[in-house]
């Protein structure tokens, strides 16, 4: 098992912030508050993860690196951009629908090339040698890809899962995550609204033995009022990315090398 936190970066440095229309205030909505801390239950069991320091604002470590919005970057890119770019949640994060455009000016190319080198390109390298390391070691590897999203109230499922439509992970895995969810009294959907982005799309192989989840957590599970921080579901929304992981790579684990049974 691997974790993968791409959005809980809160280091904003000084150059970031006075490119930043309204300041920090339009770029922190942008985080996944507090998901780092959240796992510390899960990394408490012995798992290795990849975090990221670098703000969500800088460079959006689940986009693709075509994810482009030719009204942030300097030089547009060739062809559709997508649909999450042109909403202003590209690689570069260009706008929101509270504060409207972040950005004092468009990133030059070599602005953008120096955040892919600094910040981006060595996250995905982390991933990638990692998840090979573990799939070399035990046969097979599951990145859990850790999220939340704003709350969505009662009746909504309070947790998604998602695994780009089986292509990024292996049905019952998926199915296994989704049940012990339900098992801790958490509502949960799978794909709907969200189906995972570009980390679990890029590093999930299940055919290959490598296979990628990706989790939101509803906000109002684990931080107060303010959804900045800790509130008092938090220890129960640890638990269970702890409890997520030991089952599942567990069961993964079982798969790869089966108790033997000696005849009687």
């Amino acid at each position: 098992m691997l974790l993968s936190v791409p959005h809980s970066g809160r280091e904003y440095p000084a150059w970031l912030l006075a490119q930043a229309r309204g300041g920090l205030r339009t770029l922190e909505p942008l985080e996944d508050p507090l998901i780092d801390r959240l796992a510390w239950r899960a990394k408490g069991l012995g798992l290795g993860a990849v975090i990221a320091q670098a703000p969500r604002a800088a460079i959006d470590c689940n986009r693709s690196p075509q994810e482009l919005d030719p009204g942030i970057i300097a030089m547009p890119p060739d062809g559709d951009p997508g649909p999450r770019a042109r909403g202003g949640l590209g690689l570069v994060p260009g706008r929101t629908p509270r504060d409207g455009e972040l950005w004092r000016r468009k990133v030059s190319r070599d602005e953008l090339e120096r955040r892919l080198d600094e910040a981006y390109r060595p996250y995905h390298r982390a991933l990638a040698e990692e998840l090979a390391r573990l799939r070399q070691q035990h046969g097979a590897a599951l990145l859990l890809d850790c999220h939340s999203m704003p709350p969505r109230g009662q009746p909504l499922p309070r947790i998604v899962l998602g695994d780009r439509h089986g292509r990024s992970c292996g049905r019952w895995l998926g199915e296994l995550a989704r049940l012990t969810c339900e098992q801790a009294g958490f509502s949960t959907a799978f794909n709907d609204p969200y189906a995972g982005g570009w980390i679990v799309e890029q590093h999930g192989r299940p055919d290959e033995g490598i296979h990628a989840l990706q989790i939101e957590l509803d906000r109002s599970l684990y931080l107060d009022a303010g959804l900045r921080k800790p509130g008092p579901g938090f220890d129960a929304a640890a638990r269970l990315l702890a409890t997520l992981a030991r089952t599942l790579g567990q069961a993964l684990l079982d798969t790869c090398h089966p108790t033997a049974i000696a005849a009687e």
